[in-house]
């Protein structure tokens, strides 16, 4: 017999049931992952990220999850709908509540319809009214599902939901022995401007520790954790994450972690976290307290190519925006999202205004795309492939 069940924590729920819904051991969607984000209070009221979990057993089977949470704000989300917020306002009505499928602070590709594997169909029609129904009981403007899988994405159309589009920027993996190797693709002019830069970091003196969560230690873990915070209190943002939260993560997920560290005269003045699936990699955070010439690149960049190399790793997600990454071949790829709004009238306007969203996107990708770094032909040959 079918249960639902809305959770608000996720320790609810057994870490080995969780998990083993998991698709390619996707970091920010195992157990692991959500629950250290709990413990150590980057999501809850202070933040405006209520978990709302919703679990499908079958009996005693644990064979669907959804992470969800009540929202008070658009924060960490990287699909803007601030716009959409100040329509409601200027009409006098409230859109928060509303309600997300989301890994908080992460604009990274992953599973948001969790389902034991032959019966998704099953399942995804489950996830989607329990999350309906639950919408309608706290009387949420919104439903919204961020960064799903393609396939996720594509049952989602199905359901007639609005469906928006963006960019992001991806490396991907042709198959290279050596870093070299992926040099040799560019033109010349972008592959010396990329030998220059990692030349100026060697150059500076710079030196770069590349850890795991084996090898990271608590020092390293709290010096990032301090990189991050500036970061984020310099540019006006809010430093949700903590020192407690890398730990745990480090410690639960050690070799999923990737956590770059550069000295310089025996003094820590920079680093860059990134995660890493079963065949994905995918950057986060960075900080510094000294500016260096191409150190951000080096770090963010450069490591996880090389990463993405020596590990045999297919795609490489940096994060949300950045055009810069072009030059450095990466590659523009479309995001979708899927959006369901209580109000009739809102959600016929935001539909139409969704699909002129989208034409402007495919245009944006097609202008990216005829300044790529690669040499002519080579891409559109491994594309074909």
């Amino acid at each position: 017999m079918m249960q639902i069940q809305i959770l608000s924590n996720l320790d609810q729920v057994a870490c080995s049931a969780w998990n083993a819904l998991v698709q390619d051991n996707n970091p920010f969607v195992r157990h692991e992952f959500l629950a250290a984000l709990e413990h150590h209070g980057c999501v809850g009221k202070n933040f405006g990220w209520l978990p709302r979990h919703i679990t499908v057993y079958d009996g005693t089977e644990l064979i669907g999850a959804m992470p969800f949470y009540e929202k008070y704000n658009s924060y960490g989300e990287f699909v803007f709908d601030h716009a959409w917020a100040e329509a409601y306002k200027r009409h006098h009505l409230d859109y928060y509540p509303k309600l997300v499928s989301a890994i908080p602070y992460t604009p990274a590709s992953g599973q948001r319809l969790l389902a034991k594997l032959g019966r998704e169909t099953e399942v995804y029609a489950l996830l989607l009214a329990s999350a309906l129904q639950l919408a309608e009981t706290l009387q949420a403007s919104s439903v919204h599902w961020l960064f799903p899988l393609s396939t996720e994405q594509e049952w989602l159309n199905q359901q007639q939901l609005i469906t928006r589009h963006d960019c992001q920027f991806h490396w991907r993996n042709f198959g290279y022995s050596q870093f070299d190797d992926f040099l040799e693709t560019l033109s010349s002019k972008k592959r010396k401007n990329i030998k220059q830069e990692r030349r100026k970091v060697q150059e500076a003196g710079v030196k770069l520790r590349v850890l795991d969560g084996y090898s990271a230690t608590a020092a390293d873990w709290e010096r990032f954790a301090f990189f991050y915070q500036h970061t984020f209190e310099s540019k006006w943002g809010v430093p949700t994450l903590n020192a407690g939260f890398f730990k745990e993560v480090a410690a639960h997920l050690p070799e999923q972690v990737l956590l770059i560290m550069a000295d310089r005269d025996q003094e820590c003045m920079a680093g860059s976290l990134m995660f890493r699936s079963d065949t994905r990699l995918y950057g986060r955070h960075w900080g510094c307290t000294e500016y260096f010439d191409s150190l951000h690149f080096e770090a963010c960049y450069y490591q996880g190519i090389d990463y993405c190399i020596r590990h045999r790793l297919q795609v490489f997600e940096p994060g949300a925006q950045g055009e810069h990454k072009v030059a450095r071949g990466f590659i523009p790829t479309l995001t979708r999202s899927s959006h369901w709004l209580a109000h009739a009238g809102f959600q016929q306007a935001v539909r139409q205004h969704t699909m002129y969203e989208q034409r402007s996107v495919a245009e944006y990708m097609q202008t990216i795309a005829e300044h790529l770094p690669y040499r002519d032909t080579f891409l559109a040959e491994q594309l074909k492939e």
